[in-house]
This record gives structure tokens, C-alpha cells and sequence, in this order.
């Protein structure tokens, strides 16, 4: 199943790779101003084509894209934030999101977004950003609060939300609810790792927010750059090198916490994706 992705707010390709692992063969175009990220993302999807800050970007620059993906800045929504809102500079780039959206007009397009954009600004900004997909016209939309410890042993919570276009397969669910409250539509896999406390998507607080309860004592201790990557989903060593225009390096342990928490959680982009395989037949 072959898709042209357009993925904002690219990070380290964790929406790249969750459908690659639902069994889609995705062509993708991806936009990140990070340059580290950015060298993560040339050096694991060699084939992946970069397309700029995404204020830049233009359809006619695109071939036919099927998937826009995107985790817009969060820092103005986050609980932990200074809670600015649509109005913080960060979470204004949805709209340029949004602009791509109407300009390409994808089947489908997925954004993922922390828990405080239910809450910020007394729901106002929550409302906002449906009227806009809304306003786009012609999708169908809905949305969940997922966690990331469903699937894997990290509390995470983010909002994913899923807009779709056009006619739909015949017997169509819906994407949500992800996981029915029996537990039967998608099982719970066996947790890979002991119980952390949650990867901040603040690279600064990684020293006393990336944790690892020692079973046998106790105790905690700084998780690895691999235990990071494995709570996301991430292969070990998916961060471990970038490729800086055409020269791979080595990445500072430092970028590794940064990248690994600022990324949406692979498992839980495949389960969506898993999701979705009846609209691109």
C-alpha cells in the first residue's frame, strides 16, 4: 500500500514510521526547523525528501499527497507551559498546517497534540482549531485522548485527531475509539520495560524527569538513550547518528533525550494506521 506523506513537525519520522510498521510503503516529504532532528530523520529514511519550514512550503512544490501528518508545537498549550494558547507563537503554526491541509487535500490527515489543548484557554482554543479543520470543508473528523502506557510502559497522554476525506468503505467503524472499554478491539501488549514516569518533551528536565525504577532495589537512575527510544517505540539507536548533509555523526546524548521526548509514540501512530488501511484501498 503505497502513500505520499507530507509530515510537519517531523521530529524524528515517528509518524513515518508507525505506518511503515502498519505495512505501508511511504513516500515522504517532511518539514522541521530542528537541525538535529532533522539529521535523524535523513540518516533512518534515506529516501525521505526534505521540504523546508513549513511556512515555506507550497502544494505545487508536492506530488499527490494522501497523509499529512503533524504534532504542532505544544509548548503553549502544555500543562507545564506558560499556557498562551492559539496566541503563543509556537501553536500558531497549526494554521500553516491547516493552509497545507486545504491546499493539498489529503485523504487523510492526522494531528497529535497534548492533553492541555482540551483545556487551554477554557476549551476556547480546542474549539478554535475544530472550527478551522471544520472550515477546510469536506472532512469527517474525530478525535481521542490515547496514552502512550496502553501499549507501552510510559504514562503519555496526547490528543490524536483524524480528519477524512471523501466517499467511505462499505461496514466503516471509524478510527475511534482506539481501544474499546472490554479491551477487545486492540490488546494490550506485554510491557517491554519496568514502569517509568513519563519522558518530558523538555529536554532540559531529562535528568530528573527520565527515571527508571530499579525492581531489585528501589532505587532509580537515569534511563539510557535506548530505554528512551524503546519507550517510544523507537528501534534502539534510531537517534544515535544523523546525517548532517551528507556527513553522519554521532548525536550528544543530550539531542537523543531531547528528540526521543519530543515524539509521538510509534506504537501508537500504527494502531491508528492499522485503523485507517480501508480508506487508502
Amino acid at each position: 500500500m503505497k502513500i505520499n506523506q507530507l509530515d510537519l513537525f517531523s521530529g524524528i519520522g515517528g509518524f513515518h514510521l508507525g505506518f511503515h510498521q502498519a505495512g505501508y510503503k511511504v513516500n515522504s516529504h517532511f518539514s522541521e526547523i530542528d537541525k538535529h532532528a532533522i539529521a535523524v530523520y535523513k540518516n533512518q529514511f534515506k529516501d525521505a525528501t526534505y521540504s523546508g519550514s513549513v511556512d515555506t512550503i507550497r502544494s505545487e512544490q508536492l506530488p499527490n499527497i494522501d497523509l499529512i501528518t503533524f504534532g504542532s508545537p505544544c509548548q503553549d498549550f502544555s500543562i507545564a507551559g506558560q499556557r498562551k494558547g492559539m496566541q503563543g507563537d509556537r501553536s500558531s503554526l497549526i494554521l500553516e498546517a491547516i493552509r497545507l491541509i486545504s491546499e493539498c487535500r489529503p485523504r487523510v490527515f492526522i494531528w497529535e497534540n497534548v492533553k492541555g489543548t482540551f483545556s487551554s484557554n477554557g476549551g476556547e482554543d480546542f474549539a478554535s482549531i475544530l472550527q478551522a479543520f471544520t472550515n477546510i470543508g469536506g472532512y469527517r473528523l474525530e478525535w481521542q485522548l490515547l496514552n502512550t502506557s496502553w501499549l507501552l510502559p510510559q504514562n503519555r497522554e496526547r490528543i490524536y485527531l483524524v480528519g477524512y476525506l471523501g466517499e467511505l468503505p462499505r461496514n466503516w467503524r471509524g478510527v475511534f475509539p482506539l481501544i474499546e472499554p472490554s479491551g477487545e478491539d486492540f490488546k494490550v501488549e506485554e510491557p517491554r520495560a519496568a514502569v517509568t514516569k513519563c519522558l518530558t518533551a523538555r529536554g532540559q528536565e531529562y535528568h530528573s524527569g527520565m527515571q527508571l525504577l530499579r525492581e531489585s532495589n528501589g532505587e532509580y537512575r537515569n534511563l539510557t538513550p535506548i530505554e528512551c527510544e524503546r519507550l517510544q517505540g523507537f528501534p534502539d539507536n534510531h537517534t544515535a547518528y544523523g546525517d548532517y548533509d551528507g556527513e553522519v555523526m554521532p548525536m550528544t546524548k543530550t539531542q537523543r533525550y531531547k528528540q526521543c521526548g519530543n515524539a509521538v509514540t510509534v506504537d501508537v501512530v500504527q494502531a491508528i494506521a492499522e485503523k485507517l488501511k480501508p480508506l487508502f484501498k
